[in-house]
């Protein structure tokens, strides 16, 4: 079988592959034999099939198979044996049916794309800013709020605070019969969707009387109506008035204490006093803070590397023939050069990329994997309050994450892309900089 390849440019070539009759014949003929072999064919025992009958029924289905098994092979063979770096995959010139009556040899052509020559060195010459965002005294406050609530209690208080809960008799308003009234309602002021009907309730006090209107305090959510009053959504429905609320306790939360046993609960064993309790604090905001720092720091690099070397030619027409054969059903003639536009500096990172990840020979290791899987089901713990688990069970539910193949691959994904920039980052020289939090929401672009 004769391959040869012709070179239209830089970026573009023609794979073609001669194929004559002597180089498919011998495996037509075993395949043949294959299938007289193990065929059930009606009115014959099996394996004595007349071989005049297997041709007849089966040489061209067979040759037209084998042909392109070799072709497909001998294509495959040629790029690897040439060292050939190709993007996409070889597109087929012509798709006809084999003559298989007339023919006995065959020329089968393959359009190429090339992928482009990046000469790419990451070193010390290359400077990148790396952004943290500076811990704040009312950050560290916050976070304290936040901590001494999760691990606080529930009590009764005099006067109504944030996040209380307000138990008491409820009367509907303005009318003489068939009013509503309910003498064990609890009210959550904080949860209104109205500001100034919550307003009504800040400095109530146990025994004091509150006129509010639940209607406009759940914004003419039904639903909100019927469980804030105890009643029925049918009677929520008929109801728009003001209502009487006599308030006859008050529960609220009673933070947690700073003491050793709060210390622990909150960063482990080894926290004990408040001076490592500061300390464990500040860290962990840090620690929060930092992805948004990595996310600065791969935007950055990506926007300066692809300045300096994602000035590269790509084969466009042949990748656009590639991506329509690929998503025949989103991709077509009138829009695939919208398309190709938004989808083309993506293609170039992910070439460049590549290039930078041999050079710098990034790996991802299944050690990799375990750790990021730990680090994810130990946030996901976090947030629902379960904190400083045993190594053990997060290691086991890790485990069990990386054994879902949707998880796995995303899980990779992530690890790669980690690696390939802690990798830059240790290439490269950093001009480590600590700002606030606005100026790093300035630099970064976001929004407020």
């Amino acid at each position: 079988m004769n391959v040869t390849l012709e070179k239209t440019n830089s970026t573009t070539g023609k794979l073609v592959v001669n194929v004559v009759e002597n180089d498919y014949k011998e495996k037509v003929a075993a395949e043949l034999k294959k299938i007289r072999r193990d065929a059930s064919i009606p009115g014959f025992r099996k394996g004595a099939v007349p071989m005049n009958i297997v041709e007849k029924r089966f040489r061209k289905q067979v040759t037209s198979d084998v042909i392109n098994q070799e072709v497909y092979k001998a294509v495959v063979d040629y790029l690897q044996e040439n060292k050939l770096d190709i993007l996409g995959e070889p597109l087929p010139v012509n798709v006809t049916e084999l003559d298989l009556d007339k023919q006995t040899d065959y020329t089968f052509e393959y359009e190429l794309g090339f992928a482009p020559e990046i000469n790419v060195e990451i070193n010390k010459d290359i400077t990148l800013p790396y952004y943290r965002i500076e811990v704040t005294p009312e950050m560290i406050e916050n976070e304290d709020k936040a901590l001494t609530g999760r691990f606080g209690t529930q009590q009764p208080i005099e006067v109504y605070a944030d996040r209380a809960l307000i138990k008491g008799s409820i009367r509907e308003l303005g009318k003489e019969e068939g009013f509503v009234e309910n003498d064990n309602v609890i009210v959550a002021p904080w949860t209104f969707k109205n500001a100034e009907q919550a307003a009504k309730f800040e400095g109530a006090k146990v025994g004091d009387t509150i006129v509010y209107n639940p209607y406009t305090a759940a914004d003419g959510n039904t639903a909100e109506l019927a469980a804030m009053l105890s009643i029925t959504r049918e009677e929520a429905e008929k109801l728009q008035g003001d209502f009487e609320l006599k308030i006859n306790e008050i529960t609220g939360l009673k933070p947690a204490e700073h003491n050793e046993e709060f210390f622990k609960m909150a960063f482990g064993p080894e926290c004990t006093d408040e001076e490592k309790y500061k300390e464990s604090l500040e860290k962990s905001i840090a620690a929060q803070l930092l992805p948004n720092s990595a996310s600065l720091f791969e935007k950055t690099a990506t926007e300066t590397l692809m300045k300096d070397y994602g000035n590269f030619e790509l084969p466009v027409e042949f990748l656009k023939k590639w991506l329509v054969r690929r998503n025949p059903e989103t991709l077509n003639a009138e829009n695939i050069d919208e398309e190709f536009a938004k989808a083309e500096p993506h293609m170039k990172w992910e070439i460049l990329s590549g290039r930078i990840a041999n050079q710098l020979d990034v790996k991802v290791t299944e050690e990799d994997l375990l750790r990021f899987a730990t680090h994810a089901a130990a946030r996901q713990f976090a947030q629902y309050g379960m904190a400083n688990l045993d190594e053990a069970i997060l290691k086991n539910y890790a485990e069990s994450l990386l054994k879902d193949e949707k998880n796995r691959r995303y899980i990779a994904e992530q690890v790669s892309n980690a690696n390939l920039f802690e990798a830059i980052g240790n290439a490269v020289t950093i001009d480590d900089k600590t700002v606030s939090l606005d100026e790093f929401k300035k630099i970064a672009g976001i929004a407020e």
